[in-house]
């Protein structure tokens, strides 16, 4: 029988086995790190997108932000305006109330009471003045009382000038003015 040396065969064939696994591990590892650059290319974009959308929505945020304070601004300056036409109405309001005032007083002074000062404050008129008697202060004071213009009056100060009989009394009145039927309501 013929003899066949069969060592050779075998080694080659090994040798060959060992270089397809080789190229298939070779194969195996550029198949994955081809995944893995796509893979990590996707997410790379995805995220991009995200933040290019955040970016967005915060200048929309920015310009957002703003208009509110554009409109917080405008709320300012309305507020301010309707106080004006507040204090515009009022003013309108009591315009007639003064000339009424004045012609009430008018009215109400008794011969032989001079007014020196008359001063407002608020709703109250602080009048100074001179009068040939107490008896005059009196009326004057009874008369503004029973006016409707006016409320209350108080006598703060009378004095004489001097220790005769014929000297004048200087004196001090406070009278509140009556609240108009309209701010009543």
């Amino acid at each position: 029988m013929a003899r066949i040396n069969l060592l050779p065969w075998r080694e080659e064939k090994r040798q060959e086995r060992q270089q397809q696994f080789y190229l298939a591990m070779g194969l195996t590892l550029a198949f994955a790190v081809v995944i893995f650059y796509l893979f990590n290319s996707y997410m790379s974009g995805l995220i991009s997108e995200q933040n290019q959308r955040n970016n967005y929505l915060q200048q929309e945020i920015t310009k957002l932000d703003m208009q509110i304070k554009e409109i917080q601004d405008l709320e300012k300056q309305r507020d301010r305006l309707l106080a004006r036409m507040q204090v515009i109405q009022e003013l309108q309001q009591s315009r007639p109330k003064v000339v009424k005032v004045f012609d009430s007083l008018v009215r109400a002074v008794p011969e032989g009471v001079h007014f020196q000062i008359l001063t407002r404050e608020g709703d109250k008129l602080i009048v100074q003045g001179v009068a040939q008697t107490n008896a005059r202060v009196s009326v004057l004071m009874n008369q503004l009382d029973s006016d409707p213009e006016f409320g209350e009056s108080t006598l703060r100060v009378v004095q004489r000038t001097s220790s005769r009989n014929d000297a004048i009394r200087q004196f001090t009145l406070e009278v509140n003015e009556s609240k108009d039927k309209t701010e009543e309501q």
